[in-house]
This record gives structure tokens, sequence and C-alpha cells, in this order.
């Protein structure tokens, strides 16, 4: 029997998507990890993967439907379950002599060639330069990308467009639909994440403890090893945070998982998301997978990967829904401190001020180091304040020690 292949939940803000287009078609194989359809959120156009091998059956819902999280997308049949196409070419004989269905490769087949849409769903485009190109008429898989990694932007859309007239009110309604997208998308987001933290507030009994380290260690090694290593291969501070915040974790269990339906569960891996602002405004807090077992420098190709994609619209649903805790960082922006709010079902967030130099004592004389104030933000119903303490100053220790990351 075919199973069913639902919207996942991209996040705690998300309660509905828009199939904006379809990878496969009835009678295509698929296989574990395939991005099978786009959808868009108020975060953008997503990815998502299918994660079973088998053969697409049926389509449920066609491109352009908005559904709720949870609806049935479409029928797969297992690989256990699709019957082989038989090697005679004589008529296969089903159950009591009767003829047999037509083999899962025959409509494989015919699928391949009438799915032209697969190349121009695999264009990087933003949101908003999807939907205007569909007002335009203008051919994505025809445009040259000059946003990140080659996504097409908004005014890529418009410079392949038509003229606009010269007339002036009608310069004024071009710019009125220019803008309305991008305002729209932003009004949406916002809802959206406050919908998200509201309950997020009302449901999670919040605890926050902060405390300020002395990352000077830390920024020394950096600074030689981005002194020796060529460009491609210098490392962000982000980096050693990220990292050192995978092995907290993975040593002090209670912060790395999941509480859903009244319980906690520690996921057995960890994958910490990490923030990343959107230019259009909001955030997301797409995962690192597997964070504690990287190596730095695959750290920072995947950080890196990661806020371009995001930027672009194109992350995949595995990313946004597999963080097991989330680091936020509003260092660049000259914060001290941020005191931020668990996404569930997670069950704790960290938090990472600026890096400044201050006074700081150290074997009783007072001298300039590079502090940072690191906080967290975890869950009662799974950790208590002790428990906080210990993770933080943990945290502390690993970044201490940089080379051992």
């Amino acid at each position: 029997m075919p199973r069913e292949f639902r919207l996942p939940a991209l996040g705690a803000d998300m309660d509905e998507g828009t199939i904006v287009q379809w990878h496969v078609a009835p009678g295509s194989r698929v296989k574990r990890g395939d991005v099978v359809a786009v959808v868009e959120t108020d975060k953008g156009a997503i990815d998502v993967e299918i994660f079973e091998d088998g053969v697409v059956r049926e389509i449920v819902v066609p491109p352009g439907q908005k559904v709720a999280v949870g609806t049935v997308l479409a029928l797969v049949e297992a690989d256990a379950e699709v019957r082989v196409a038989p090697t005679s070419t004589a008529p296969a004989e089903g159950p009591g002599g009767a003829p047999a269905a037509p083999a899962a490769s025959e409509p494989a087949v015919e699928a391949m060639a009438t799915a032209p849409a697969t190349v121009a769903s695999r264009v990087k485009i933003s949101p908003a330069g999807r939907k205007r190109a569909g007002e335009l008429g203008v051919d994505i898989a025809m445009l040259h990308g000059t946003g990140p990694g080659g996504a097409i932007t908004l005014e890529d859309v418009e410079a392949a467009g038509p003229a606009p007239s010269s007339a002036p009110a009608a310069v004024a309604d071009l710019a009125t639909a220019v803008e309305a997208p991008a305002t729209d998308a932003r009004a949406g987001m916002r809802a959206a994440i406050a919908a998200a933290m509201s309950r997020s507030k009302r449901e999670i009994p919040h605890y926050y403890l902060s405390t300020t380290v002395d990352v000077t260690p830390a920024t020394q090694w950096l600074a030689a090893h981005n002194a020796q290593a060529p460009v491609a291969g210098r490392l962000l501070f982000a980096a050693l945070l990220v990292k050192a915040l995978a092995l907290t974790c993975r040593a002090t269990p209670g912060f790395s998982g999941f509480h859903r339906d009244g319980r906690y569960e520690e996921s057995p891996g960890v994958h910490v998301g990490v923030a990343v602002a959107l230019r259009g405004g909001g955030l997301v807090a797409p995962a690192i997978m597997d964070t504690a077992q990287q190596p730095l420098s695959v750290l920072m190709e995947a950080f890196r990967a990661l806020v371009a994609r995001a930027r672009a619209g194109r992350l995949r649903a595995s990313e946004l829904a597999a963080p097991t805790i989330v680091l936020t960082s509003l260092g660049e922006d000259s914060v001290d401190a941020v005191f931020p709010i668990i996404q569930p079902p997670q069950v704790a967030i960290v938090g990472a001020g600026a890096i400044v130099q201050r006074p700081w004592v150290v074997d009783g004389a007072v001298v300039p180091r590079q502090l940072l104030t690191l906080t967290l933000g975890a869950d009662h119903r799974v950790t208590d304040g002790r428990l906080g303490a210990q993770f933080l100053a943990r945290l502390a220790a690993r970044l201490a020690d940089p080379a051992a990351l």
C-alpha cells in the first residue's frame, strides 16, 4: 500500500506552506534524501526532501496550492512493495491468471519525458523573485543570477521583464507591484515569528544564566591560524563557538534534544542550528548536521553555505527541522549580551554578544583581555540552574582550549 508523504513542519513558527513546484511526477523513482518539491513559507522557498526509497504513485497537492502542515502531499510506494517489470516480452500474469498491472518502470520513463519543469525548479531564486517572474512571464531558467551562489534576485527578474510604460501612473503602479511582495513577505514572517515566540513563552518555563568568558586564548589562536591559512581556509570565531557548543552538548545531557508529548527526548546526534538574519527581515536557524564530529574547516564551509542559501531562499527542509539546540549571535551589532527565546520543541538556546576588550584580573594583575558574554536560555522542565551553570562552565572551558576543538 502506498505511504503518505506529508508536509513537514519546517520550524515552530510554520503552520502552512505553498507548493511551488514538484521535482517528480507519478512513476518517478526516489531515494532517501532526494529533493522532491519546493515549498514556500514565510521564511522563503524550502527544498523538501523525501525520507524513504520508492516510486511516486500520486501527486496529491498540485503546485500553487497552500496547505497546512501534516497535509498529504503525495503517495509513495516503498521499494519493498514496488513490483518489478518482467524481463519477458510475454504478458505477465497476476493473481488468478489476470494480467498484471504495468511495471513501475514504464510510467517512470513517461514521467521523465513529461516533466520539463525539473530544470527550472532547481534554479536558485528568492521567493519574491519567483512570484514576480510569474507575474511578468519571465522564464527563470534563462536568467543569470547575481545573488549569493548565483541565486536569481528580484532585481534580476525585473531587468529581464518587459519595460514599464513611460506614463507616470504606470511607473507608480510598477513601483507598488515591485515593493508589495517583499513587504507582504516581511509582514508574514514577523507574524509567524511572533506566533512561535508567544507559544514558546506560554509553554516553556524559561530560565536564564549568563557568564563572561575570557576568550583571549581563542582569539590569539584564531589569528595565528588565519595568518598561515589561505583565504579560503580562514576561520571565523563563530566556527570555534559552534564546535565548542556541540562538544559541550555531547558531554552534558539535557540541552540537545526535544520536548514532545510531555517528555524530553535526548538527540543521539548534536545538530547545532545557527541563527541567520535574512536581508528582508526575520531569522532562520538551519542546522549544521553532526556538528560535534566535524573539523573546524568543514564547519566553516557549512556555515558559509548555510548563510548563502538561507539568504537566497534555498534551504532544505531537513536543515530547518534538524536543530537540537540553536546558537544566536549579535556580536556584529556590538551587543554585550542577548537573552534569546527557545524554539520549541527544542529545550535550550545559547546567545553570544560581541567580543570586547576590557580590563580583567589575571594572576592578581589587571590586564586588557578579550571578553565574551554567553547566555543560556533553557527549559526548566528538563534542567535546572545548577545544570545550566555546569553547561556554561564547560562551554567556557572548551573556548579556553581552542587547539582541542
